[in-house]
């Protein structure tokens, strides 16, 4: 497979993806909508805790939300276990009335007893603003160090700095997926980000690994500009492990989407995007911009012997 070779052709396909988000975040946001579609987590809300008198499970769960839709309009109620008999039902603000009114449908449905409220209670969107400040420094923090961690152990910023455009690149493609297909943005996009970071950079050290050792056996020096058949032959000699290892976790995660409920479904879908961008960027992103990186210094280097020896 001669990927340096085609190399402008996968850019040209990731500025595709992530123009095609940015386009939908704009188109979002001038619709009143945002560019996002974030969760009550990040908007603030209402929550209840009801006590049903028996076990939750899925049956359950979809009778309350065909009720609380009813009751309040709101489709995008969740409603979650908590304890042995309790339910949390959380939702965007509803006033007082409209909460008392739902207790009483609840109620009525189930023949419950009159102190079925355990809680009733509004939660503010500043906690929504520590969350986003959160997400925002987990993400940033994480590649920083991912920067330092690889250009320390590969001796050569080019590397640290290649894997970093190749995460920026999954990250990207992330929020696209969010934006275009207007999955809630809450808890569950915090933890599948990270997970994709740190499942893509293991996929392009292994890469970058094979790279350096094929250039210690040629003899390339640091300086020397890299050519396309060490890195084709290095990416083509790891390829079918990368495609397995993701294969095998799509697989997985596929089954998670199908057999999970909403919320498990909301982290697996990008998840599964996500997996499958960060092994298109570990093999079409990150080792093509190492080679940019070395091609050109190793020109430079040409160059200025050249005019020295003139």
């Amino acid at each position: 497979m001669k990927v340096i070779q085609n190399r402008k052709k996968y850019y040209a396909i990731s500025i595709i993806v992530i123009l095609i988000g940015l386009v939908f975040m704009v188109m979002n946001a001038v619709r009143g909508q945002g560019a996002f579609n974030q969760d009550i987590e990040f908007t603030g809300g209402s929550l209840i805790q009801v006590n049903m008198e028996r076990p939750f499970n899925n049956e359950l769960r979809s009778e309350l939300l065909a009720i609380t839709e009813e009751v309040t309009g709101n489709t995008g109620a969740r409603i979650t276990s908590a304890g042995d008999t309790g339910v949390l039902i959380t939702m965007t603000r509803e006033d007082a009335s409209t909460r008392k009114e739902l207790f009483e449908a609840i109620k009525e449905k189930y023949d419950l007893k009159d102190d079925i409220a355990l809680r009733d209670e509004d939660f503010s969107p500043t906690i929504s603003k520590d969350i986003k400040v959160g997400a925002i420094k987990a993400v940033v923090v994480g590649i920083a160090l991912i920067l330092v961690y690889v250009s320390f152990r590969f001796k050569d910023y080019r590397f640290g700095t290649s894997a970093v455009i190749a995460l920026a690149h999954d990250v990207l493609v992330m929020l696209s997926v969010y934006a275009i297909f207007r999955i809630p943005l809450n808890n569950s996009f915090i933890a599948a980000m990270l997970t994709i970071v740190g499942y893509s950079i293991n996929d392009t050290i292994v890469i970058f690994d094979r790279i350096r050792e094929n250039k210690e056996k040629v003899g390339l020096k640091d300086h020397a500009a890299a050519n396309e058949e060490l890195v084709d032959s290095s990416i083509n000699q790891t390829i079918g492990r990368s495609i397995a290892t993701s294969l095998t976790t799509v697989v997985m995660v596929i089954l998670l989407f199908a057999l999970g409920t909403d919320s498990v479904k909301d982290f697996a879908f990008p998840l599964i995007i996500g997996i499958l961008a960060g092994t298109y960027s570990s093999i079409f992103v990150a080792s093509p911009i190492w080679y940019e990186f070395t091609h050109r210094k190793g020109n430079k280097v040409k160059q200025a012997k050249q005019i020295k020896k003139a």
